[in-house]
């Protein structure tokens, strides 16, 4: 039986963006159908506002031009993200930071690193990348001149996220003729082997199709609830679980941040991401080490201003993936996959990929999905693995001890055996690209290179040769001037994104 209907079950980010992987991969086949099934009853998430390059060839691949983005979606440019108070303040000083940059550490593509551990004191290994002086001088990445999707050094974004769920959405139902109803589910209904065969609306009437996306977020209506897909709690590695969320208006006169700012507190962080007209926070926190009203509290303090009567949201965190993404002739992306902490932005990156692997593997007969789903099951399973090792990594390795939750964190023996096995050879060694093995891990050596080093993770130095010496000075010289004359010559990361602003206007 060829696979003709497929439903994807609620909007948001998550279902545009397979949306729009399965209307890239499959609207050549004028047999097959795409309806996106949406509640108005039940409301968006709508956080996930912190994005990693890989988007930009995700929307490129849509045919989405970044113009519609910058316009549309209050959308901003992030170049990385600023880690502060990540380390022990009377150690590394109260003002203490370091960058995860989208950037090489291998200035001209030679590996410093050694080079490096051997002057520690010389400098940050943050500024082995060219973002450091463009992002500390709040600067474009792009110039008046620079292409679509192109700039003078990598980004991503920051937008507005049911914004930028509009934008997916208009752009499956115009170039890929995706279906779109407004139905609330009121039973799912199944074929005699298991498999999900259509739904009875709340309206009365019953629609069959013949595959099945969920991404009905935390609640997990198909893959978890109907299926029965067990979900892998790992909070015993991620130790928060709770966010208390706000957006507080910004004026145009203000600068904008070109990066995430990632601000670690006594029993978590606290994420700060500027959009051209507000800044989402969200104060993240382990519940068993801090009570919400320390948390009100902390946050205010954050804040500049008391956030008691502030209408906080509440956002409760379940750390953990479904032990098997697809099962039959369904597929969960988005929140009902899976979920870790947004330290790295990884809600939207692992949800792309996975869409993108299933568009790409997407099977055309019924017949042909316990193959298919049994390979990409092992991929997301490796991926989210990984996702959660790296997240792990930023606690684990750091030097705070001032209070529990830092010494959880620090003394957690809670850890997969492949970061476990890792941590110890980067002891003794510098990581290397070999160190990751599959094409799956998607925080490969170069972002781990700089969480590592930036929080001065103890790796014992190499002898440093002379030539190694002489070429590493030289090339780590040479990064850091091109990167404060970038700083020096690119325009503001404001006044970038208003002349943008006045140009659309005056058309």
């Amino acid at each position: 039986m060829k696979i003709k209907r497929v439903a994807i079950v609620g909007g948001g980010t998550a279902g545009w963006l397979a949306a729009n992987h399965l209307g890239v991969e499959l609207s050549r086949d004028p047999e097959i159908e795409i309806t996106l099934i949406e509640s108005k009853d039940i409301p968006i998430i709508g956080v996930g506002e912190g994005t990693v390059p890989q988007i930009k060839a995700t929307l490129k691949r849509f045919g989405i031009a970044e113009i519609d983005l910058l316009s549309t979606c209050d959308a901003t440019f992030k170049q990385g993200i600023k880690f502060a108070h990540w380390m022990d303040a009377q150690k590394h000083g109260a003002d203490n930071f370091y960058y995860h940059p989208f950037s090489s550490p291998y200035p001209s593509g030679f590996d410093v690193t050694n080079y490096w551990l051997n002057n520690k004191s010389a400098f940050e290994f943050s500024k082995l990348s060219e973002i450091y002086s463009v992002a500390e001088m709040n600067r474009s990445p792009k110039q008046k001149s620079s292409p679509p999707y192109m700039g003078l050094v990598d980004y991503a974004y920051h937008f507005n996220a049911l914004k930028f769920a509009d934008l997916l959405a208009k752009n499956a139902r115009e170039k890929f003729s995706v279906k779109h109803i407004f139905e609330t589910i009121s039973q799912v209904l199944l074929n005699a082997d298991g498999s999900i065969k259509g739904f009875v609306y709340a309206s009365g009437s019953e629609e069959e199709f013949d595959f099945f996306i969920d991404c009905t977020g935390f609640s997990s209506l198909l893959i978890g609830e109907t299926l029965g897909v067990p979900f892998l709690d790992k909070s015993a590695q991620i130790l928060t679980d709770t966010a208390l969320a706000i957006q507080e208006p910004i004026a145009e006169s203000n600068e904008i941040l070109p990066y995430t700012l990632a601000t670690a507190h006594k029993a978590g962080w606290i994420w700060d991401i500027p959009l051209t007209h507000r800044r989402g926070v969200g104060f993240v926190y382990s519940s068993r080490h801090m009570t919400e009203s320390e948390a009100v509290g902390t946050f205010s303090t954050y804040f500049g201003r008391d956030l008691e009567d502030a209408n906080l949201r509440k956002i409760p965190m379940t750390i953990g993936y479904r032990e098997a993404f697809w099962k039959k002739n369904c597929v969960a992306l988005g929140l009902a996959q899976g979920f870790v902490e947004p330290l790295e932005a990884t809600s939207i990156l692992v949800t792309d990929f996975a869409a993108l692997l299933v568009a790409r593997n997407f099977p055309k007969m019924i017949n042909d999905i316990p193959v298919v789903s049994e390979y990409c099951n092992k991929a997301v399973r490796y991926t989210w693995e990984r996702v959660i090792d790296f997240v792990q990594l930023h606690y684990l390795i750091s030097d705070r001890r001032d209070s529990q939750f830092w010494i959880d964190n620090t003394e957690n023996s809670v850890m997969s055996d492949v970061l476990r096995e890792r941590l110890e050879l980067w002891k003794i060694g510098v990581p290397k690209k070999t160190d990751f093995f599959s094409s799956f891990d998607i925080f490969g050596v170069e972002n781990h290179l700089f969480v590592l080093y930036g929080m001065d993770y103890p790796t014992r130095p190499g002898v440093l040769g002379a030539n190694e010496e002489s070429r590493s000075k030289e090339l780590v010289r040479a990064v850091q001037d091109k990167s404060l004359q970038m700083g020096n010559s690119l325009m503001s990361h404001r006044a970038w994104l208003s002349e943008l602003k006045q140009a659309l206007a005056s058309r």
